[in-house]
């Protein structure tokens, strides 16, 4: 019984060391293609590392929470410039490794796949969260600025155009203003032009108004005059008949005489 114990517990063990060695087979075959890839610096060999990744993923299959294999899957996502899928693998890592150095190894990887991406924001919070793990980690530091000079780069054309489209819309604000003011002026001007129409209208009216009852006045003051003139003259026709009369009367007694 006990024999028989012993050789079950040796077949499993076997069975276990066999399945271990079929994943690292995959691990191993994987990273044969990966530094295949890798050796060919005059272009990109997206066939290798895609071949790597799916011995990477043979092997994790059968066993996931392998951090190294994982990190090792995520590489080759990279390298086939497969930013998305790398960056969620890196974050995965990351979350779920309790160890420092390995977590800011993800985020530093992180970081990259989000700048990558273009993703300038997430990729300099990735920097910073990697730094918090290992503050002496110079290249992290490196890809830091870098990310941080980009978006600086990336926010001053953003700026000038703002301040563009400011100075366009002052300056049509102004052209604006200054044709509303036009506008203005000219209404306003056409306004004193009809109202001085208006006006001269109104007093040629009242003018014309005017002038018949100036020259009735006119005329009734000359028949008053000439009616003063004509008592004035029968008033003197008489004194001097009253005059001749005397003077004829005094004659004619001297003559008498």
């Amino acid at each position: 019984m006990r024999l028989k114990y012993l050789l079950i517990m040796f077949l499993l063990f076997w069975a276990v060391v066999s399945q271990a060695q079929n994943e690292r087979k995959f691990v191993r075959q994987g990273n044969k293609y990966y530094e295949a890839a890798m050796k060919d610096t005059a272009h990109l060999d997206t066939v290798q590392f895609n071949r790597a990744e799916i011995e990477y993923l043979k092997a994790i299959e059968k066993k996931p929470e392998e951090t190294k294999w994982n990190f090792n899957l995520a590489d080759a996502l990279y390298k086939q410039k497969k930013f998305g899928e790398s960056a969620e693998k890196f974050k995965e890592i990351a979350d779920k490794t309790p160890n420092k150095v390995e977590k800011s190894r993800a985020l530093h990887n992180l970081g990259n796949s989000l700048l990558m991406g273009n993703k300038l924001d997430e990729s300099i919070a990735a920097y910073k969260e990697a730094l918090r793990n290992n503050p002496k980690d110079l290249e992290t530091k490196y890809n830091l600025l870098y990310a941080m000079n980009m978006k600086k780069k990336q926010q001053q054309p953003q700026k000038n155009n703002q301040n563009k489209n400011k100075d366009q819309n002052k300056d049509q604000n102004k052209d604006q203003n200054k044709d509303k003011n036009k506008d203005k002026q000219d209404q306003k001007k056409d306004q004193n032009k009809d109202q001085n129409k208006n006006n001269q209208d109104q007093k040629k009216d009242q003018d014309q108004q005017q002038q018949p009852s100036q020259s009735k006045i006119s005329k009734q003051n000359a028949e008053q005059m000439l009616q003063a003139l004509e008592n004035n003259e029968k008033k003197i026709q008489d004194k001097v008949k009253k005059v001749q009369a005397l003077k004829a009367q005094s004659k004619k007694v001297d003559k008498d005489w």
